[in-house]
C-alpha cells in the first residue's frame, strides 16, 4: 500500500512524488497531509502564510479527488509527534510505503532520517528547485560562494542536460472511492480559514489567469518595473513557490516557450526575471550545502563573535514603521498590513536595520518570517545575510543604502510612501522622502522624528564593521 505524504509541495502540477505515486497506483492507496501548528510557531511562520497553506490543502483535496486519490488530513503538534504518527501508521500494514518530496531545512531532514532509522519505508523525490542540488559545483567539486559563477554554471547545466518538467497529473483509470476515513477530514475545523490570505487567489486561478497575464503584459518590462514599489511590476508568485503550490520548473518551461533562446541571451530584458529564479535556486543550493544556515549561523565566520548593539526602542520603531524615514516606514507598514513587501524595499529596510541601527540581522529575519506570506528560510536568510554583509556573495560592509536617496530614486513622486503614510499626503514631492525640514514650518503635519541621522549612522556602521 502506498501513502503519498504531502508536505511543502501542495500541487498536482509537476509534482515528482505524486507522479511516482500515480504510476504505481492501486485501490486503497491514499494521500495524507499533517498540520503541525506548534512546529510552525517554532519556525515563526506568519498567520497569513499558514492560512494560505490551509486554503491550498482544501484545494488539493478537490484536485486529488479528480485523480481518484483520497486525501486524509490530520493534525499533531510538532515534528516529534509527526514522527510518532507516521511510525504508528506504518505498523498498520507490513507493506506500507510512504512517498514524499524531500524538504530542505535541517529539522525536516532530521525528521526524515529518524523515520528511516525507525524502519519506515520512505522514498523521497526533489521538487523545490530547477537544477538538482549538488549538480552545480565549481572545479573543486564544491558549492559556489558567489552568485555570478553559479549562474554561469547553472545555465551551462540546463543547456547541456535540460530539466525534468513532468507537467500536470492526469486522471487515473483505476477507480477509487474517494472518501475521508480519517475522522479528521476536510469538513471540520482543521482547515478553517481566518481569511488573512483571502486577497491572494488560489493556485488554480493563478495558473489560469495571473501567470498568463504576467507573461503577456509584464514579463518583458520586468527589468524596468521590478524596483518601483508603486507599480505592480512583479509577478506576485513568491507565496505559491514558498508553500510548494507552484513549481519553479513549470515557470522555466513557460519562459522558454516564450523565449526559446533565453538561456544564451543573458543581456536581454527578458532574462531579468529568469535571473530571479536562478537566485532562488542559488539560495536553496546554499542551504543544502551549508545546513548551518538553518541554525542562523553567519555564513562568513569572521562575524561569528560580533556583538551587535541592541536598542529595543529603535527595533520597535523599525518594526512599527516609525523610524522617521518615509520609504522605510511605508515599507514596514506594507509588511504589517498585507503580509508582503516589495523586494527593493526588503533590501532597504534590511540595510537600515543592520547598518543604521546596528541591530542583529537575525532579529529582522525572524520578524520577516513572522509577517511574510512568502516566508521562505533559504531566501529570507540569504537576503538578510546579504544586507548585513555576513553572508554568501554579500554586499560589502561599506555599502550602506541611503534611505532618502533610495526613496528619491525608486519612488520619486512619493506615490508608494503616500499610500502607506497618508499623514504625509500634503507634503510636496521635493520633501516627501525626508519631510522634517518642511514640517518645521508646517506644524499641522504630524510625523515622528528620525531616530538616527543618516551621516552619523553611516560613520558609526563603518567603524563597527571595521
Amino acid at each position: 500500500m502506498q501513502i503519498l505524504w504531502f508536505r511543502n509541495d501542495l500541487r498536482v502540477h509537476d509534482n515528482p512524488a505524486l507522479h511516482h505515486f500515480l504510476s504505481n497506483f492501486q485501490n486503497g492507496d491514499r494521500a495524507i497531509y499533517i498540520l503541525t501548528p506548534e512546529q510552525w510557531l517554532q519556525h515563526h511562520w506568519s498567520r497569513i502564510k499558514i492560512d494560505l497553506i490551509k486554503r491550498h490543502v482544501a484545494l488539493l483535496s478537490k484536485q486529488l479527488s479528480e485523480l481518484g486519490v483520497p486525501l486524509e488530513v490530520y493534525q499533531v503538534d510538532d515534528f516529534e509527534q509527526q514522527i510518532e504518527f507516521i511510525i504508528e501508521k506504518s505498523k498498520q500494514g507490513s507493506a506500507i510505503h510512504f512517498i514524499a518530496n524531500e524538504e530542505l531545512e535541517v529539522n525536516e531532514r532530521q525528521r526524515d532520517e529518524k523515520l528511516t532509522k525507525a524502519g519506515v519505508k520512505l522514498t523521497l523525490f526533489e521538487a523545490d528547485v530547477i537544477v538538482s542540488k549538488g549538480k552545480v559545483l565549481n572545479q573543486a567539486g564544491e558549492m559556489f560562494k558567489v552568485f555570478t559563477p553559479f549562474k554561469r554554471a547553472w545555465l551551462s547545466y540546463v543547456k547541456t542536460y535540460g530539466f525534468e518538467y513532468l507537467g500536470k497529473s492526469v486522471n487515473r483509470t483505476v477507480s477509487s472511492d474517494v472518501t475521508d476515513e480519517s475522522g479528521s477530514g476536510l469538513d471540520n475545523e482543521l482547515l478553517s480559514s481566518d481569511n488573512t490570505s483571502s486577497q491572494w487567489p488560489l493556485i488554480d486561478d493563478v495558473e489560469a489567469h495571473i501567470i498568463p497575464a504576467f507573461f503577456a503584459n509584464k514579463h518583458d518590462q520586468y527589468h524596468e518595473w521590478r524596483d518601483i514599489p508603486s507599480v505592480k511590476g512583479t509577478s506576485g508568485l513568491s507565496p505559491y513557490l514558498a508553500i510548494g503550490a507552484l513549481s519553479p520548473r513549470y515557470l522555466l518551461q513557460l519562459i522558454l516557450n516564450k523565449h526559446p533562446d533565453l538561456l544564451t541571451a543573458h543581456d536581454s530584458s527578458a532574462f531579468s526575471w529568469l535571473n530571479e529564479l536562478i537566485w532562488r535556486d542559488f539560495y536553496r543550493h546554499l542551504l543544502h550545502h551549508f545546513p548551518k544556515l538553518c541554525r542562523h549561523k553567519m555564513f562568513n565566520e569572521k562575524y561569528t563573535s560580533t556583538t551587535w548593539p541592541y536598542d529595543k526602542a529603535k527595533f520597535d520603531a523599525w518594526c512599527l514603521g516609525q523610524t522617521g524615514y518615509p520609504i522605510v516606514d511605508a515599507a514596514m507598514r506594507q509588511l504589517n498590513q498585507t503580509g508582503w513587501m516589495h523586494n527593493r524595499l526588503r533590501m532597504i529596510v534590511a540595510s537600515f536595520l543592520t547598518k543604521h541601527l546596528l541591530i542583529d540581522w537575525r532579529l529582522g529575519e525572524q520578524y520577516f518570517m513572522s509577517k511574510l506570506i512568502d516566508g521562505d528560510l533559504a531566501a529570507n536568510n540569504g537576503g538578510w545575510q546579504w544586507a548585513a554583509s555576513t553572508g554568501c556573495d554579500a554586499q560589502p560592509y561599506f555599502r550602506i543604502f541611503n534611505p532618502i536617496r533610495q526613496g528619491e530614486r525608486f519612488d520619486p513622486k512619493g506615490a508608494f510612501v503616500r499610500k502607506y503614510l497618508p499623514e504625509l499626503d500634503k507634503v510636496p514631492d521635493k520633501y516627501i522622502h525626508f519631510p522634517h525640514s518642511y514640517m518645521k514650518s508646517h506644524s499641522e503635519i504630524a510625523y515622528w522624528p528620525a531616530i538616527v541621522e543618516h551621516k552619523a549612522a553611516r560613520e558609526q556602521a563603518l567603524a563597527f564593521y571595521r
